[in-house]
């Protein structure tokens, strides 16, 4: 069995005076039954009765490189600079220095929520076309993917600088020590890094990535070889001492330059490009989902699509059945389809399109939306038409699995709530310095307008972000006092992957260990995939009489970290698919 429902369900009522409050919804059709009453909320007692201090991540080694700086004294932010570091070392497929984040940022002493957005932007020379062939034709993603032109100017160490000058409380260069030293001295291989290593992608056959992890005698590393990293732990050195400057000008950044600008297909990065980029601070989109408010990136993150499809199922009858239930896994597959609908239409970078956050989010929006879900999934559903809509091209976007999501809290009660990446698997496959650029043009529509000459909405422009789909969350109770935290990696699955995830800890109450482990289930248009041997018979049957054919595919590489305060309580978990760890402590 996958697991089971906890607890009564009883009814609260909630106002957030400055979030974006949903109402309830018109009277659904047969398949969308009235509400459940809200479960019970995760009781906060203020945040517990003695301070702790908590990293989730991906990885055991960045995981304690966080809990130590914690340890140390160090805030949520220090810690976060830490963990990085590491990952850029031991999880180089999936995030890095080379890479871009965005981070949601709880600050305890004045209960706000932050969001940092360290998202890549293109260089000034990029042109809508770029990733066109000489027929216009949209180029194949392997080529693309290992261009010259694949590379965006790296965002995650000058967002995350800044979080630490404003909320750091141990000195920059006090950060890096055990990635430097674990790099000088090398780490032992993992089976997930090596399965990676081992598998069928293009950036397998990059020269870099050929070149760093080849074996002596032949090959490619395996599981239990040991990687050393010099390049890595020089970097860092420089790092430390410089601050971002070290990467953003000077010889790294002559380097990044000169490796994105040759060939195939050669990018149009320049030093100003580098030395020119500027992290953003925005303010979340918050909504309330149940008795709790949900605060997450606004575009060009996709926290608004997060948001609708919590907001979709608020509309159902979700949360009074529970994990082996076919009809719960229906309505969280049809409000996925639809939620996908609107946020591949309409989300794009704020700076240069105009997305109708209010409008997906209002409660008569969302209701008619709900109505469209009933007794068996039909054809793709279209994307709505919310107030303040653009005309937009239908989206032709590209988005590979890839990621990493990490959650730390301090003795203060700080928290951050970062998803990190370089994309796709070892991003552009391009190494400089010890660490691989990333691949986030190709997060781009490679197919600019459409046969009508509607504009995308994430075309490419010089200057601007790619869309994301990244949603690190932070969960408030009504006292605006924090509750929890969650995120995951994915590409385009990861609105699916936190989206189940949260459904599953808070309407069904399940401990966050068993939250994350349940399988992964993610449609969208007329695609249903996900891990379809590890949904339970009768529930895959439920599923297949309702027009829902769980295929495998996408759906296995998720990176769900998250934690949630329960009755004094925190409860964390790691997604198993991945190897991470979960560290809780009493604050020194």
């Amino acid at each position: 069995m996958i697991g089971t429902r906890h607890g009564a369900l009883r009814l609260r009522s909630l106002l957030f005076g400055a979030a974006l409050v949903l109402g309830a919804c018109a009277a659904p059709q047969a398949a969308v039954a009235p509400p459940a009453p809200a479960p019970s909320a995760p009781n906060p007692s203020a945040l517990t009765p003695k301070a702790q201090i908590f990293v989730v991540s991906a990885n055991p080694l960045a995981t304690d490189a966080g809990m130590a700086v914690l340890r140390r004294g160090g805030s949520a932010a220090d810690a976060a600079v830490a963990v990085q570091a590491m990952l850029s070392l031991v999880e180089p497929q999936s995030s890095g220095v080379g890479g871009g984040a965005f981070l949601t940022y709880y600050d305890a002493a004045a209960r706000q929520v932050r969001v940092y957005d360290g998202r890549e932007t293109a260089p000034a020379g990029a042109t809508p076309d770029m990733f066109l062939d000489d027929n216009g034709r949209p180029l194949p993603f392997a080529q693309a993917v290992l261009s010259g032109r694949a590379t965006g100017v790296p965002g995650a160490v000058k967002m995350l600088a800044m979080v630490q000058a404003e909320h750091g409380r141990l000195p920059w260069n006090t950060l890096f020590g055990d990635a430097r030293r674990t790099a000088r001295d090398g780490f032992i291989v993992s089976p997930r890094l090596a399965r990676f290593l081992g598998g069928n992608y293009a950036e397998l056959g990059a020269p870099d990535v050929r070149a760093y992890f080849a074996r002596p005698g032949g090959g490619l590393l395996r599981a239990g070889d040991r990687l050393r990293n010099p390049a890595y732990a020089a970097f860092l050195t420089r790092l430390a001492d410089e601050g971002p400057d070290a990467l953003y000008t000077g010889e790294t950044a002559r380097r990044i330059v000169a490796r994105t600008t040759q060939g195939p297909l050669a990018g149009t990065m320049t030093l100003a490009d580098l030395a020119g980029y500027r992290p953003v601070v925005r303010e979340p989109v918050c909504a309330p989902y149940r008795v709790l408010l949900v605060c997450a990136p606004p575009p060009p993150a996709s926290g608004v699509g997060l948001l609708e499809l919590l907001g979709l199922l608020e509309r159902t009858d979700i949360a009074t059945r529970g994990p082996n239930d076919p009809q719960a896994w229906f309505l969280f597959a049809e409000a996925s389809r639809l939620m996908y609908a609107d946020r591949d239409r309409y989300v794009g970078d704020p700076a240069f399109v105009d997305v109708p956050v209010a409008g997906l989010l209002a409660p008569d929006y969302l209701a008619k939306r709900a109505q469209l879900i009933g007794t068996r999934a039909g054809p793709a559903p279209a994307p709505g038409d919310p107030a303040g809509a653009p005309t937009a091209a239908a989206d032709r976007t590209l988005e590979p699995t890839g990621t990493s999501h990490f959650v730390v809290g301090d003795a203060r009660g700080n928290v951050v709530s970062i998803t990190t990446t370089v994309e796709s698997i070892f991003g552009s496959g391009r190494m400089v310095d010890g660490f691989f650029l990333n691949n986030q043009m190709t997060d781009f529509s490679f197919s600019p307008r459409d046969a009508a000459g509607r504009p995308a909405a994430n075309a490419v422009a010089a200057g601007k972000r790619p869309r994301s789909s990244m949603t690190p969350l932070v969960l408030l109770d009504d006292g605006r006092r924090f509750v929890g935290a969650l995120g995951s990696a994915g590409g385009n699955a990861i609105l699916a992957y936190v989206g189940k995830a949260a459904v599953a800890a808070i309407d069904w109450r399940l401990p966050m260990q068993e939250a994350l482990a349940l399988p992964n289930l993610i449609a969208k248009g007329d695609s249903f995939q996900g891990e379809a041997s590890r949904f339970p018979p009768t529930v895959r049957d439920g599923l297949a009489a309702r027009g829902v054919v769980v295929r495998p595919g996408q759906g296995e590489d998720s990176g769900l970290h998250g934690i949630i305060l329960r009755d004094g309580r925190l409860d964390g978990g790691y997604d198993p698919r991945r190897e991470g760890k979960v560290a809780i402590e009493p604050a020194p």
